[in-house]
């Protein structure tokens, strides 16, 4: 079954949303993502506008964590205009993630591209408390935004004396870019299915003013 996908990623990463959608979009998936800017410095506008075009009938979203996706990333002349550079992410997520009328939650799909694999994987270790081998992923503000990972690490409900959480415990999904490619079909049609699972009654979801 081929799912309708929302891309969201940060301009300066088009390359590899292009690669994606040239290699497996209409093949793997549908793509909905937005393709061209929409000229407007009003947040509001631009978030109503990516809704009605692109967000609306979305089953998945996709998200390209680059080194410009983190919380706490400015650029420098978002800082001198005052405008928040995450805001537009920030908000596709949110719509992508809310759950009411008219609007059905999306699966969560992180896509880790290349020049983000060495600051968000470190390996493997050993949890001292179950023995388990777990992977060292850095999932935080200098990485994701807050959207992305307060549903990544969500609600752990193995022992309290482990620190690692399960599959079951997130509802966003992970997947470094080379994997993603590999087989999109597999990572989207987990975060797909998130949507009809226990934890999917735990999605946090920030609200704007």
């Amino acid at each position: 079954m081929k799912h309708r996908c929302y891309i969201s990623y940060k301009f300066e990463d088009k390359k590899y949303r292009n690669q994606i959608v040239n290699k497996w979009g209409d093949t793997d998936f549908i793509d909905c993502s937005q393709q061209e800017r929409i000229e407007s410095d009003d947040p509001e506008y631009i978030m109503q506008q990516i809704r009605e075009r692109y967000l609306k009938d979305s089953t998945v979203t996709i998200f390209l964590i680059g080194t410009r996706s983190g919380e706490n990333y400015r650029d420098p002349q978002d800082v001198w205009r005052g405008y928040d550079s995450q805001i537009i992410i920030r908000r596709e997520i949110t719509s992508s993630l809310y759950n009411g009328n008219g609007n059905s939650r999306s699966g969560l799909l992180g896509v880790v591209l290349p020049e983000m694999e060495s600051r968000i994987y470190g390996g493997k270790t050993t949890c001292s408390c179950c023995g388990e081998t777990v992977n060292l992923v850095y999932i935080n503000n200098d990485t994701v935004i807050k959207e992305f990972g307060q549903n990544y690490y969500l609600i752990k409900r193995g022992s309290p004396n482990c620190s690692h959480y399960s599959e079951e415990d997130r509802y966003a999904v992970l997947v470094r870019y080379s994997e993603f490619m590999a087989d999109p079909e597999k990572y989207i049609d987990m975060a797909f299915g998130k949507r009809s699972m226990p934890i999917a009654q735990n999605v946090r979801v920030r609200h704007f003013e």
